[in-house]
């Protein structure tokens, strides 16, 4: 059977990031992909305008309406937007086993708050114990330890830091980190493992994280193990940020379409 993985993310009017993203990305990469919307930004290339977000019971609905007919092998959440919400996620995935890549979305490329203040506290409780595997990039590492990231070592004490909220994993991206080879350090209670890539320069960048996170669960409900889908992601990724097609006159959509998965 096709590999089944549920997003839970907010929508991109400029289909670069999110719900559009995840969609293509999986696809992509051979799975199927089934969303619940959590709520819908205006943006473009050049930021976000405004957020709408969708009232937590349909949230809830929309997990529990395909769970319980398509079901799923793996389940991303992305942007959350609210503590109702995150509470609404928490319920529709009560007694849920499959792998979760959790991707704490908490600021957009063009800077703009998509996660608000008092929702941080309920993400750590609710969600990142329940996460087969947490994606935070530099930002994201500070505002959910508390520490300084400046350097890789920075990123790999931070990680280690949260790894004590309760997720399986936490992978620590280093693309906000300056240097020719982007970094990221995969940690669980059995070890770590560095990671490596050459540094793609382009404004082209807009939902790198969300493909990232979105093809790791693709992996994972594809059954690879987790550093294998991993590897797998990130050269998806970068051959993704390779085709970027050059649209629009800020951050920039990758090439979904156009890489090797």
């Amino acid at each position: 059977m096709i590999p089944r993985i549920l997003v839970i993310a907010g929508s991109d009017s400029g289909g670069g990031a999110g719900i559009q993203a995840d969609i293509k990305t999986i696809t992509m990469l051979g799975g199927y992909a089934a969303t619940a919307v959590t709520a819908v930004t205006v943006q473009n290339t050049l930021g976000v305008a405004a957020i709408h977000g969708i009232p937590p019971a349909i949230v809830e609905g929309q997990i529990r309406a395909v769970l319980d007919d398509i079901g799923a092998d793996a389940i991303k959440i992305g942007m959350l937007g609210d503590a109702a919400t995150i509470e609404a996620v928490a319920r529709g995935l009560e007694g849920v086993s499959v792998p979760i890549v959790l991707d704490p979305v908490m600021v957009a490329k063009g800077g703009a708050s998509l996660l608000q203040d008092d929702a941080v506290d309920r993400l750590v409780r609710l969600l990142v114990p329940r996460a087969t595997l947490l994606t935070p990039n530099v930002p994201e590492l500070e505002l959910l330890s508390g520490s300084d990231v400046t350097d890789e070592a920075d990123m790999l004490l931070a990680a280690q830091e949260l790894l004590a909220a309760g997720p399986g994993a936490v992978l620590a991206k280093g693309g906000h980190l300056e240097g020719e080879m982007v970094v990221d350090w995969l940690v669980t209670r059995n070890g770590q493992q560095r990671f490596e890539t050459p540094r793609i320069i382009t404004r082209h960048t807009h939902g790198t994280g969300c493909t990232l996170s979105s093809a790791i669960a693709a992996g994972l409900a594809a059954g690879l193990p987790l550093a294998v889908a991993i590897e797998r992601a990130r050269s998806y990724l970068l051959s993704a940020l390779a085709a970027a097609p050059g649209l629009g006159q800020g951050h920039g959509p990758l090439g979904h379409g156009f890489a090797l998965p």
